[in-house]
Protein backbone atom coordinates (compact mmCIF):
# COMPACT_ATOMS: atom_id res chain seq x y z
CA UNK A 1 0.00 0.00 0.00
CA UNK A 2 1.05 3.55 -0.61
CA UNK A 3 0.31 7.21 0.73
CA UNK A 4 0.78 10.50 -1.02
CA UNK A 5 3.05 12.84 1.38
CA UNK A 6 3.79 16.92 0.14
CA UNK A 7 5.83 17.72 -1.73
CA UNK A 8 4.52 14.60 -4.33
CA UNK A 9 6.51 12.10 -2.23
CA UNK A 10 5.14 8.61 -2.40
CA UNK A 11 5.74 6.60 0.78
CA UNK A 12 4.90 2.80 1.20
CA UNK A 13 3.37 2.44 4.30
CA UNK A 14 3.04 -1.75 3.89
CA UNK A 15 3.46 -4.67 2.07
CA UNK A 16 1.77 -8.02 2.35
CA UNK A 17 1.82 -11.54 0.59
CA UNK A 18 -0.07 -14.76 0.04
CA UNK A 19 0.09 -17.70 -2.00
CA UNK A 20 -1.83 -16.83 -5.22
CA UNK A 21 -4.10 -19.77 -5.05
CA UNK A 22 -6.76 -20.30 -8.22
CA UNK A 23 -3.76 -18.65 -10.32
CA UNK A 24 -2.41 -20.87 -13.28
CA UNK A 25 0.15 -19.33 -15.52
CA UNK A 26 -1.80 -15.82 -15.06
CA UNK A 27 -5.08 -17.23 -15.49
CA UNK A 28 -7.84 -18.05 -13.02
CA UNK A 29 -8.86 -21.96 -12.59
CA UNK A 30 -10.70 -21.25 -9.21
CA UNK A 31 -12.68 -18.49 -8.39
CA UNK A 32 -13.30 -19.57 -4.87
CA UNK A 33 -9.82 -19.90 -4.34
CA UNK A 34 -8.86 -16.66 -5.50
CA UNK A 35 -10.94 -14.65 -3.62
CA UNK A 36 -9.58 -15.88 -0.88
CA UNK A 37 -6.33 -15.20 -1.69
CA UNK A 38 -7.23 -11.48 -2.17
CA UNK A 39 -9.39 -11.24 0.55
CA UNK A 40 -6.54 -12.52 3.19
CA UNK A 41 -3.79 -9.92 1.42
CA UNK A 42 -6.16 -7.02 1.74
CA UNK A 43 -7.03 -7.96 5.07
CA UNK A 44 -3.67 -8.61 6.13
CA UNK A 45 -2.87 -4.74 4.20
CA UNK A 46 -5.81 -3.06 6.90
CA UNK A 47 -4.86 -4.99 9.61
CA UNK A 48 -0.92 -3.56 9.28
CA UNK A 49 -1.87 0.25 7.94
CA UNK A 50 -5.74 0.57 9.80
CA UNK A 51 -6.90 1.68 6.78
CA UNK A 52 -9.81 0.31 4.67
CA UNK A 53 -9.10 -0.50 0.96
CA UNK A 54 -12.27 0.41 -1.11
CA UNK A 55 -10.20 0.79 -4.77
CA UNK A 56 -7.19 -1.18 -5.78
CA UNK A 57 -5.16 -1.26 -8.82
CA UNK A 58 -5.16 -4.80 -10.63
CA UNK A 59 -1.63 -6.10 -12.72
CA UNK A 60 -3.00 -8.64 -15.24
CA UNK A 61 -0.66 -10.73 -17.61
CA UNK A 62 -0.60 -14.43 -18.65
CA UNK A 63 -0.27 -16.11 -22.35
CA UNK A 64 -3.58 -14.71 -23.45
CA UNK A 65 -2.77 -11.31 -23.25
CA UNK A 66 -2.41 -10.38 -27.03
CA UNK A 67 -0.17 -7.27 -28.51
CA UNK A 68 -1.24 -5.77 -32.17
CA UNK A 69 -0.42 -2.50 -33.74
CA UNK A 70 -2.75 -0.08 -35.59
CA UNK A 71 -3.25 3.38 -36.73
CA UNK A 72 -5.21 6.01 -36.83
CA UNK A 73 -5.83 8.69 -38.89
CA UNK A 74 -7.93 12.08 -38.47
CA UNK A 75 -8.54 15.76 -39.72
CA UNK A 76 -7.21 18.16 -37.60
CA UNK A 77 -10.51 20.32 -36.15
CA UNK A 78 -9.48 23.59 -35.49
CA UNK A 79 -9.35 25.90 -38.34
CA UNK A 80 -6.33 27.43 -37.64
CA UNK A 81 -4.88 23.72 -38.17
CA UNK A 82 -3.13 23.63 -34.87
CA UNK A 83 -2.88 20.07 -33.21
CA UNK A 84 -4.76 19.92 -29.59
CA UNK A 85 -5.54 16.92 -27.20
CA UNK A 86 -8.88 16.43 -28.74
CA UNK A 87 -7.42 15.49 -32.23
CA UNK A 88 -5.08 13.34 -30.48
CA UNK A 89 -7.93 11.23 -28.60
CA UNK A 90 -9.59 11.11 -31.53
CA UNK A 91 -6.75 9.67 -33.46
CA UNK A 92 -6.36 7.54 -31.05
CA UNK A 93 -9.85 6.06 -30.88
CA UNK A 94 -9.59 5.11 -34.44
CA UNK A 95 -6.92 2.75 -33.71
CA UNK A 96 -8.52 1.38 -31.01
CA UNK A 97 -12.07 0.75 -33.22
CA UNK A 98 -9.78 -0.80 -36.14
CA UNK A 99 -8.62 -3.59 -33.90
CA UNK A 100 -11.58 -4.82 -31.89
CA UNK A 101 -11.20 -8.87 -31.54
CA UNK A 102 -14.05 -11.17 -30.69
CA UNK A 103 -13.81 -12.00 -27.19
CA UNK A 104 -11.13 -9.65 -26.45
CA UNK A 105 -11.31 -6.57 -24.33
CA UNK A 106 -8.71 -3.82 -25.22
CA UNK A 107 -6.84 -2.72 -21.99
CA UNK A 108 -4.76 -0.31 -23.48
CA UNK A 109 -3.57 1.82 -26.48
CA UNK A 110 -0.08 3.08 -26.21
CA UNK A 111 0.83 5.55 -28.28
CA UNK A 112 4.06 5.20 -30.42
CA UNK A 113 4.23 7.86 -32.24
CA UNK A 114 2.66 10.17 -34.68
CA UNK A 115 2.61 12.20 -38.21
CA UNK A 116 1.64 15.29 -39.00
CA UNK A 117 1.48 15.47 -43.27
CA UNK A 118 4.88 15.14 -43.89
CA UNK A 119 6.49 15.25 -40.78
CA UNK A 120 7.05 11.65 -39.41
CA UNK A 121 8.01 10.26 -35.76
CA UNK A 122 6.84 13.55 -33.90
CA UNK A 123 6.90 12.66 -29.91
CA UNK A 124 4.45 15.51 -28.88
CA UNK A 125 2.09 16.69 -31.31
CA UNK A 126 -0.20 19.29 -29.26
CA UNK A 127 0.42 23.02 -31.01
CA UNK A 128 2.07 22.00 -34.24
CA UNK A 129 0.26 22.72 -37.50
CA UNK A 130 -0.93 20.32 -39.93
CA UNK A 131 -3.92 18.91 -41.91
CA UNK A 132 -3.88 15.11 -41.56
CA UNK A 133 -2.97 13.77 -38.00
CA UNK A 134 -1.50 9.74 -37.90
CA UNK A 135 -0.55 7.69 -34.50
CA UNK A 136 0.69 4.67 -34.42
CA UNK A 137 0.16 2.61 -31.59
CA UNK A 138 0.15 -0.84 -30.21
CA UNK A 139 -3.03 -2.41 -28.64
CA UNK A 140 -3.06 -4.23 -25.45
CA UNK A 141 -5.88 -7.20 -25.34
CA UNK A 142 -6.75 -9.30 -22.83
CA UNK A 143 -9.24 -12.21 -23.29
CA UNK A 144 -12.68 -11.16 -22.15
CA UNK A 145 -13.70 -14.39 -20.07
CA UNK A 146 -9.96 -13.83 -17.74
CA UNK A 147 -11.10 -10.24 -17.43
CA UNK A 148 -14.73 -10.74 -16.33
CA UNK A 149 -12.83 -14.12 -13.89
CA UNK A 150 -10.68 -11.26 -12.53
CA UNK A 151 -12.82 -8.74 -12.10
CA UNK A 152 -15.73 -11.04 -10.67
CA UNK A 153 -13.20 -12.52 -7.59
CA UNK A 154 -11.63 -8.96 -7.16
CA UNK A 155 -16.04 -7.20 -6.42
CA UNK A 156 -16.46 -10.41 -4.55
CA UNK A 157 -13.65 -9.34 -1.96
CA UNK A 158 -16.13 -5.99 -1.54
CA UNK A 159 -13.61 -3.43 -3.47
CA UNK A 160 -13.58 -1.35 -6.66
CA UNK A 161 -10.93 -1.42 -9.31
CA UNK A 162 -9.81 1.93 -10.43
CA UNK A 163 -7.10 0.27 -13.18
CA UNK A 164 -6.61 -3.15 -14.66
CA UNK A 165 -3.19 -2.66 -15.75
CA UNK A 166 -1.12 -5.14 -18.40
CA UNK A 167 1.67 -6.13 -15.28
CA UNK A 168 4.52 -5.47 -17.48
CA UNK A 169 3.93 -1.89 -18.38
CA UNK A 170 3.69 -1.71 -14.43
CA UNK A 171 6.66 -3.29 -13.46
CA UNK A 172 8.80 -1.06 -16.28
CA UNK A 173 7.92 2.17 -14.19
CA UNK A 174 9.29 0.72 -11.26
CA UNK A 175 12.93 -0.56 -12.74
CA UNK A 176 13.17 2.02 -15.88
CA UNK A 177 14.54 5.39 -15.90
CA UNK A 178 13.41 8.10 -18.63
CA UNK A 179 17.30 7.86 -19.72
CA UNK A 180 16.86 4.23 -20.24
CA UNK A 181 13.09 4.00 -22.54
CA UNK A 182 15.02 6.91 -24.67
CA UNK A 183 17.98 5.31 -25.50
CA UNK A 184 16.30 1.56 -26.11
CA UNK A 185 15.95 -1.03 -22.94
CA UNK A 186 14.19 -3.97 -22.78
CA UNK A 187 12.53 -5.02 -19.17
CA UNK A 188 12.24 -9.14 -18.89
CA UNK A 189 10.90 -10.00 -15.76
CA UNK A 190 10.67 -13.86 -15.34
CA UNK A 191 7.95 -15.06 -13.30
CA UNK A 192 7.63 -19.01 -12.28
CA UNK A 193 4.97 -19.67 -15.32
CA UNK A 194 5.42 -16.73 -17.95
CA UNK A 195 7.78 -14.55 -18.48
CA UNK A 196 7.08 -11.16 -20.09
CA UNK A 197 8.52 -8.73 -22.20
CA UNK A 198 8.94 -4.75 -22.90
CA UNK A 199 10.81 -2.35 -24.88
CA UNK A 200 11.33 0.79 -25.23
CA UNK A 201 12.77 3.26 -27.17
CA UNK A 202 12.91 6.94 -27.91
CA UNK A 203 10.82 7.02 -24.68
CA UNK A 204 7.87 4.86 -25.56
CA UNK A 205 6.65 1.09 -25.81
CA UNK A 206 7.75 -0.56 -29.01
CA UNK A 207 6.77 -4.01 -28.19
CA UNK A 208 5.43 -6.75 -25.31
CA UNK A 209 4.88 -9.94 -24.90
CA UNK A 210 4.12 -13.09 -22.53
CA UNK A 211 6.20 -15.88 -23.03
CA UNK A 212 4.98 -19.41 -21.94
CA UNK A 213 7.90 -20.33 -20.21
CA UNK A 214 8.84 -19.30 -16.22
CA UNK A 215 11.37 -20.26 -13.68
CA UNK A 216 8.91 -22.73 -12.37
CA UNK A 217 9.74 -24.73 -15.31
CA UNK A 218 13.26 -25.37 -14.16
CA UNK A 219 11.63 -26.83 -10.98
CA UNK A 220 9.68 -29.48 -13.34
CA UNK A 221 12.87 -30.04 -15.05
CA UNK A 222 14.76 -30.98 -12.03
CA UNK A 223 12.14 -33.23 -10.87
CA UNK A 224 12.16 -35.25 -14.07
CA UNK A 225 15.78 -35.55 -14.02
CA UNK A 226 16.74 -35.90 -10.39
CA UNK A 227 13.69 -38.06 -10.39
CA UNK A 228 12.56 -36.49 -7.58
CA UNK A 229 9.07 -34.93 -5.99
CA UNK A 230 8.57 -31.30 -7.42
CA UNK A 231 8.46 -30.13 -3.43
CA UNK A 232 11.53 -31.31 -3.22
CA UNK A 233 13.57 -30.41 -6.66
CA UNK A 234 11.94 -26.76 -5.85
CA UNK A 235 14.03 -26.44 -2.57
CA UNK A 236 17.11 -28.01 -4.38
CA UNK A 237 17.30 -25.15 -6.50
CA UNK A 238 16.75 -22.51 -4.33
CA UNK A 239 19.27 -23.98 -2.74
CA UNK A 240 21.93 -25.45 -5.68
CA UNK A 241 20.71 -24.01 -8.83
CA UNK A 242 22.56 -21.41 -11.13
CA UNK A 243 22.42 -20.32 -14.79
CA UNK A 244 25.85 -21.57 -15.72
CA UNK A 245 27.31 -24.77 -14.87
CA UNK A 246 30.83 -23.64 -15.71
CA UNK A 247 32.78 -24.50 -13.15
CA UNK A 248 31.68 -26.49 -10.82
CA UNK A 249 33.47 -29.50 -9.76
CA UNK A 250 31.94 -33.11 -11.20
CA UNK A 251 32.48 -34.35 -7.80
CA UNK A 252 30.61 -31.90 -5.70
CA UNK A 253 26.89 -33.55 -4.32
CA UNK A 254 23.84 -33.02 -3.27
CA UNK A 255 21.77 -35.57 -0.86
CA UNK A 256 18.15 -35.21 -1.44
CA UNK A 257 17.34 -37.40 1.78
CA UNK A 258 18.13 -33.83 3.87
CA UNK A 259 15.05 -32.39 1.95
CA UNK A 260 12.50 -35.36 2.20
CA UNK A 261 12.79 -38.64 4.26
CA UNK A 262 10.46 -40.10 1.49
CA UNK A 263 14.12 -40.06 -0.17
CA UNK A 264 16.40 -42.79 0.64
CA UNK A 265 19.66 -42.30 2.70
CA UNK A 266 22.31 -41.72 0.15
CA UNK A 267 20.56 -40.47 -2.46
CA UNK A 268 22.99 -38.26 -4.15
CA UNK A 269 23.06 -36.05 -7.05
CA UNK A 270 26.10 -33.76 -8.89
CA UNK A 271 25.87 -30.12 -8.53
CA UNK A 272 26.80 -29.60 -11.62
CA UNK A 273 23.72 -32.14 -12.74
CA UNK A 274 21.48 -29.43 -11.12
CA UNK A 275 22.86 -26.45 -12.55
CA UNK A 276 23.62 -27.82 -16.46
CA UNK A 277 19.64 -28.82 -16.10
CA UNK A 278 18.96 -24.67 -14.81
CA UNK A 279 21.38 -23.46 -17.34
CA UNK A 280 19.44 -25.05 -20.27
CA UNK A 281 15.92 -24.02 -19.28
CA UNK A 282 17.22 -20.60 -18.16
CA UNK A 283 19.07 -20.43 -21.78
CA UNK A 284 15.56 -21.22 -23.78
CA UNK A 285 13.80 -18.87 -22.00
CA UNK A 286 16.45 -16.17 -23.07
CA UNK A 287 16.44 -17.40 -26.63
CA UNK A 288 12.17 -17.12 -26.60
CA UNK A 289 13.10 -13.56 -25.47
CA UNK A 290 15.52 -13.01 -27.94
CA UNK A 291 13.52 -14.19 -31.29
CA UNK A 292 10.92 -11.51 -29.80
CA UNK A 293 14.18 -8.70 -29.79
CA UNK A 294 14.43 -10.11 -33.77
CA UNK A 295 10.99 -10.26 -34.82
CA UNK A 296 10.91 -6.01 -33.92
CA UNK A 297 14.76 -5.83 -35.65
CA UNK A 298 16.26 -5.25 -31.75
CA UNK A 299 18.27 -8.23 -30.81
CA UNK A 300 21.41 -6.85 -29.76
CA UNK A 301 20.70 -3.23 -30.50
CA UNK A 302 19.41 -1.85 -27.43
CA UNK A 303 21.96 0.54 -26.04
CA UNK A 304 20.66 0.60 -21.85
CA UNK A 305 20.62 -3.62 -22.81
CA UNK A 306 18.17 -6.02 -20.87
CA UNK A 307 16.66 -5.30 -17.41
CA UNK A 308 15.93 -8.69 -15.60
CA UNK A 309 13.23 -8.50 -12.90
CA UNK A 310 11.13 -11.44 -11.53
CA UNK A 311 11.36 -14.14 -8.78
CA UNK A 312 13.12 -16.07 -10.99
CA UNK A 313 15.90 -13.44 -12.06
CA UNK A 314 17.36 -13.80 -8.70
CA UNK A 315 19.10 -17.30 -10.06
CA UNK A 316 23.03 -17.28 -9.34
CA UNK A 317 25.14 -15.96 -12.71
CA UNK A 318 21.96 -15.43 -14.58
CA UNK A 319 23.54 -12.11 -15.59
CA UNK A 320 26.39 -13.78 -17.12
CA UNK A 321 24.11 -16.22 -18.81
CA UNK A 322 22.07 -13.29 -19.88
CA UNK A 323 25.10 -11.53 -21.55
CA UNK A 324 26.34 -14.30 -23.48
CA UNK A 325 22.80 -15.30 -25.16
CA UNK A 326 21.62 -11.13 -25.96
CA UNK A 327 25.33 -10.00 -26.35
CA UNK A 328 24.26 -6.87 -24.50
CA UNK A 329 24.51 -5.15 -20.91
CA UNK A 330 22.65 -6.64 -19.01
CA UNK A 331 21.62 -5.57 -15.16
CA UNK A 332 19.29 -6.51 -12.57
CA UNK A 333 15.92 -4.39 -12.32
CA UNK A 334 15.88 -3.21 -9.01
CA UNK A 335 13.32 -0.21 -8.11
CA UNK A 336 15.02 2.65 -9.41
CA UNK A 337 14.27 4.44 -5.67
CA UNK A 338 15.75 1.94 -3.45
CA UNK A 339 15.24 4.25 -0.50
CA UNK A 340 12.01 2.06 1.37
CA UNK A 341 11.95 1.41 5.11
CA UNK A 342 10.66 -2.16 4.00
CA UNK A 343 13.14 -4.38 2.49
CA UNK A 344 10.89 -6.45 0.77
CA UNK A 345 10.39 -3.74 -1.97
CA UNK A 346 14.52 -3.48 -2.47
CA UNK A 347 13.95 -7.37 -3.80
CA UNK A 348 13.28 -7.88 -8.01
CA UNK A 349 10.21 -10.09 -6.81
CA UNK A 350 8.01 -7.35 -5.99
CA UNK A 351 8.73 -4.89 -8.62
CA UNK A 352 5.56 -5.42 -10.07
CA UNK A 353 3.56 -4.80 -7.33
CA UNK A 354 5.44 -1.73 -6.56
CA UNK A 355 5.01 -0.78 -10.39
CA UNK A 356 1.51 -0.67 -9.67
CA UNK A 357 1.54 1.39 -7.04
CA UNK A 358 3.64 4.21 -8.55
CA UNK A 359 0.92 3.49 -11.61
CA UNK A 360 -1.80 4.45 -9.54
CA UNK A 361 0.22 7.43 -8.02
CA UNK A 362 1.35 8.86 -10.93
CA UNK A 363 -2.48 8.64 -12.71
CA UNK A 364 -4.73 9.15 -10.09
CA UNK A 365 -2.75 11.48 -7.42
CA UNK A 366 -0.44 13.51 -9.72
CA UNK A 367 -2.91 14.22 -12.42
CA UNK A 368 0.37 12.52 -15.07
CA UNK A 369 -0.92 10.64 -17.16
CA UNK A 370 1.02 7.34 -18.83
CA UNK A 371 0.38 6.87 -22.05
CA UNK A 372 -3.26 5.16 -23.09
CA UNK A 373 -4.03 5.82 -19.38
CA UNK A 374 -7.15 7.97 -19.80
CA UNK A 375 -8.13 6.22 -22.59
CA UNK A 376 -8.62 2.80 -20.29
CA UNK A 377 -9.88 5.06 -17.77
CA UNK A 378 -13.46 5.50 -19.37
CA UNK A 379 -13.13 2.32 -21.07
CA UNK A 380 -12.64 0.68 -17.47
CA UNK A 381 -15.76 2.80 -15.28
CA UNK A 382 -17.81 1.39 -18.07
CA UNK A 383 -16.51 -2.22 -18.00
CA UNK A 384 -16.38 -1.69 -13.59
CA UNK A 385 -20.22 -0.61 -13.83
CA UNK A 386 -21.34 -3.84 -15.96
CA UNK A 387 -19.54 -6.17 -13.76
CA UNK A 388 -20.95 -4.55 -10.58
CA UNK A 389 -24.25 -5.19 -11.75
CA UNK A 390 -23.77 -8.69 -12.30
CA UNK A 391 -21.65 -9.23 -9.48
CA UNK A 392 -22.53 -7.16 -6.66
CA UNK A 393 -20.21 -6.56 -3.82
Amino acid sequence: MGQRLGENRLKIIGVAETPSLGISRGSINSIEDTVSSIAEVMEKCERMTALRIDKIVVGISGTHIKTTNSRGVVAVAKASQQVEDSDIARAVEVAESTTIMPNYEILHVLPIAYNLDDQKNIREPQGMTGVRLEVETQVVMALSSQVKNLTKCIYRTGVDIEFIVFSILATAEAVLTKKQKELGVAVVNIGAATTSLAVFEDGNILHTAVLPVGAGHITNDLAIGLKTSVMVAEAVKLDHAQALAEGLSKRDEVDLHKYSEEEKKGSFVYKRDIALISEARMTEIFEVVNEELKKIGRAGKLPAGIILTGGGSKLPLIIDLAKQVFELPVFHGLPINQDFPIDKLNDPEYTTALGLVIWADRNIESGYTLPGADIFKKMGSKINNVFKSIWPS
